[in-house]
């Protein structure tokens, strides 16, 4: 009989996280360490980089903290080093760590170094992990696999959102994909995962504001924001071999919002505003309840 398991493990990998000291970064360092992986944890925060470590190993997991700012590309460098030092090599790193500078502002408001520090971390950070990560998979000549983290907001644009984080998301979703024709021939899968809204720091602020909430329970499909844990299922298939022939994908996980454009559900009362307005609407379509 025929079994898929296997093929979702990531039992003996290395895999590297960054962006891993808080968040959803946390979150991806965790489930693949509990998955069997040896986990490189990487942020700037020694302090909170040794706290996670030290809950992956109080639960049995195997992971080390590193020290890396994504921004800099010889802090890039000297973390892909320590990786394959410690572990031999490198077979799966998630390109999580990110910002957003110029929240709260608008576009004619943000000033060049708050764009160019989201862009400085948000796009030339992945590139800089990507591009280091793959040298050592190329020569090491097994492949492997480079997940990296978007956004919802990287697939259109949206009023009075922060522009520099809008734009580095979008620039990640199409650099996945250059990356990935790119590297396929070396055995090299480049993916993305483009969360919705979900709890983290980074989001705090908007889930602080109940009309924020309410708005969303009425325009997401799923009507709730999603829980971190739900993007391990996708993580693990991305850096499994599950998914070992998939490269250049998008795997948007947001409870329908980008398929649903953000627009209001059919309530009982529109279908009634509609069914009055065109006598054969009703009959045709009926509301759920």
């Amino acid at each position: 009989m025929t079994t898929t398991q296997p093929s979702f493990s990531v039992e003996g990998k290395t895999a590297v996280v960054t962006g891993a000291s808080y968040g959803l970064g946390t979150t991806f360092a965790q489930g693949l360490a509990a998955a069997g992986a040896d986990v490189v944890a990487a942020a700037r925060s020694k302090d909170k980089l040794d706290e996670v470590v030290s809950a992956i190993t109080d639960a049995g997991g195997s992971a080390i903290a590193h020290p890396c700012d994504v921004a800099d590309s010889a802090s890039v460098e000297a973390l892909v080093a320590a990786a394959c030092d410690r572990f031999g090599r490198i077979d799966v790193i998630v390109n999580n760590a990110g910002q957003s500078a110029d929240a709260g502002m608008m576009p004619e408001r943000v000033p060049d170094e708050l764009f160019t520090q989201t862009v400085q971390v948000n796009l030339m950070g992945t590139f800089w992990c990507c591009r280091e990560v793959a040298k050592r998979m190329i020569a090491d000549g097994r492949g492997g696999s480079i997940v990296n983290i978007a956004s919802v907001a990287g697939l259109n644009g949206q009023q009075n959102f922060p522009p520099a984080y809008q734009a580095s998301k979008a620039a990640v979703i199409n650099l996945t994909r250059n990356l990935a024709c790119s590297w396929a021939d070396r055995g090299i899968r480049v993916n993305c995962i483009a969360p919705g809204w979900f709890p983290s720091e980074m989001t705090a602020p908007w889930f602080a504001a109940p009309q924020f909430l309410a708005r969303f329970r009425d325009t997401a499909p799923m009507g709730r924001v999603g829980d971190p844990d739900e993007l391990l299922g996708p993580l693990l298939f991305l850096a499994s071999d599950a998914s070992s022939f998939v490269t250049g994908q998008v795997l948007v996980v947001d409870g329908g919002l980008s398929a649903s454009a953000g627009a209001p559900p059919y309530t009982d009362e529109l279908f009634a505003i509609q069914a009055a307005a065109v006598p054969t609407y009703g009959e045709r379509i009926q509301p759920h309840s």
